[in-house]
């Protein structure tokens, strides 16, 4: 840690130990941030990695703010809007007197422009299409400060959508950059409270506060420049060391704090912050183009031999829930599918026996001369990934099942993750407060852990469900509010009646916090925003 810096902590909207509201609300220091994972890429589409959105979530703001506790969508870079009766036209008008680091303006051309690079991408530059945005057509600039949105269908979904962390505001000069430069720090030019100031790659990320700020969100609590004058992010992947460094008092507040460490961290009178992602679950996706799970059987049979009750048990905290649904109890749409998740291995047995697949000499499952044995790869950005498939893999092999739980280089994780014959499982969650977050995971063009035809994938057979697919469709589409949450119960109870995806727990994001740091907020899927936040005396 660097020696002579503020050492800071957190607690919820100012809360912390008894009496920590009537502290003077202080000015200035820099908090020391410890993070698991390095950034990857800064384009804010790719902010749905956690370590790139709490970078994103200090540097740019958005057109629209919403609450992390109503989840309602407020004013922010856009005064108002107004959106057309079947929601294929939308509307804002900007608050004036807005600009970007590099001083150029945040006004009707520099939002257009954002939105048709996010929503239509830019294969020039290899910046993809932002999974929050459906059915862009194109932007028009009506005036300086008002700007009009165009769709091909309706889009409901797209307010929303300018609320969250891959629709961040960034520079014309941003926008210009090639893809892959985008992992530099230094290269993201947006409008928010913090600026970068300087970075090592890979190691640490030096924010500083910007003077002259003065547009936050339009009904939050906090107005003006941000309290802290730094933010110093340090990369420290061991979590025993980050845990070390808080306890100590090196550090103020960290991310990923394991289940098993959050009652060290109580005991020593600090602080577990685990917000909500709101989105699917912590979960098992399989590839049906992989000939040992194409049969429907095979996959219940998974299913219904997996104790998830177990896992929870055995690796988590009461921060993750045990999962009832494809996505969390506080998504939209969600619908109760207990029943329908029943730990039940006689009934797996069964289903396997059924599907023709017989106990060997050797324990394992065969058919036609082949074992079933699987392969995933674990996802270090998931808590505990790695055990809970170990554990998973514990569940299967007494169903004569083998899943070989695998680390890999970053390379091949990420090659053979798209390789069906490679990974017939897959772990998978997305968080995002709207009912789209279950099309983001699962369609064709956007994260498609099924690997279905049509997405980017390797080596894909042809597998493609045109029923899921249409259901997926029709909730981005969908005007009527109530209509739209029964096709996200609808596509819920398709997923689990095909057995396409295991649910395991409701995935939180997970920090610890020493008292003395004030008013650190979540944004809706818990992702920190230091903008309020400040130093109490220790």
């Amino acid at each position: 840690m660097a020696a002579g810096v503020w050492l800071a902590g957190c607690s919820p909207q100012g809360a912390g130990k008894p009496g920590a509201q009537q502290a003077a609300v202080a000015q200035g220091g820099e908090l020391v941030y410890l993070e698991q994972q390095a950034h990857s890429n800064l384009y804010p589409p790719a902010g749905g990695f956690y370590p790139n959105g709490g970078v994103l979530n200090q540097i740019t703001d958005k057109l629209t703010y919403q609450d992390p506790k109503t989840l309602e969508i407020q004013p922010w870079i856009a005064e108002s809007w107004s959106i057309n009766g079947n929601a294929t036209e939308f509307t804002f008008k900007l608050r004036p007197g807005v600009s970007f680091s590099d001083g150029t303006p945040l006004d009707a051309a520099a939002v257009a422009k954002n939105f048709d690079t996010y929503g239509l991408g830019n294969k020039a530059l290899k910046l993809p299409v932002s999974e929050a945005i459906n059915n862009y057509q194109r932007s028009e600039v009506l005036d300086p400060l008002t700007v009009k949105f165009y769709f091909s269908k309706p889009s409901p979904g797209f307010l929303q959508a300018t609320s969250v962390i891959g629709s961040g505001l960034v520079s014309l000069a941003t926008l210009d950059r090639p893809f892959e430069e985008l992992g530099d720090a230094t290269r993201i030019i947006g409008s928010g409270p913090f600026v970068v100031a300087s970075e090592t790659l890979g190691k640490e990320l030096l924010l500083k506060a910007r003077a002259d700020y003065n547009w936050g969100p339009a009904k939050h609590a906090h107005q003006g420049r941000a309290r802290l004058d730094s933010i110093r992010f340090v990369v420290t992947p061991e979590d025993s060391v980050r845990i070390g460094a808080l306890l100590s008092g090196q550090a103020g507040l960290i991310r990923q704090v394991q289940a098993y460490d959050e009652k060290r961290v109580q005991e020593h009178s600090f602080q577990i912050y685990a917000p909500s992602t709101r989105g699917v679950n912590n979960s098992i996706a399989f590839r049906p183009d992989n000939p040992l799970v194409a049969d429907l059987r095979v996959r219940q049979a998974l299913l219904h031999g997996t104790n998830t009750a177990e896992v929870v048990q055995t690796l988590f905290s009461a921060n993750y829930p045990q999962a009832t649904s494809v996505v969390a109890r506080s998504a939209a749409g969600y619908v109760d599918l207990a029943s329908e998740l029943k730990f039940d291995p006689e009934q797996s047995r069964r289903l396997l026996d059924e599907a023709g697949w017989t106990v060997g000499a050797s324990g394992l499952r065969q058919k036609g001369g082949q074992e079933l044995v699987l392969t995933a790869y674990e996802s270090l950005p998931q808590p505990q990934n790695k055990e809970t498939l170990q554990l998973v893999a514990q569940q299967w092999s007494r169903l004569g099942v083998k899943l070989n739980v695998l680390a890999g280089d970053a390379g091949s994780r990420t090659l053979d993750g798209l390789d069906p014959a490679k990974t017939p499982v897959a772990p998978n969650m997305v968080g995002r407060a709207d009912p789209d977050v279950i099309k983001s995971n699962y369609y064709p063009t956007n994260r498609n852990v099924l690997l279905q035809k049509g997405g980017v994938s390797q080596k894909v057979n042809g597998f493609v469900d045109a029923k899921l697919n249409s259901l997926l469709d029709a909730i981005a589409a969908e005007t009527d509010g109530a209509k739209r949450l029964q096709l996200t119960a609808e596509v819920q109870r398709y997923l689990i009646a095909q057995a396409y995806v295991i649910p395991i727990f409701e995935e939180p994001q997970a920090f610890a916090g020493a008292t003395w740091v004030r008013d650190v907020d979540f944004e809706a899927v818990g992702r920190p925003s230091f903008y309020a936040t400040w130093l109490a005396k220790r």
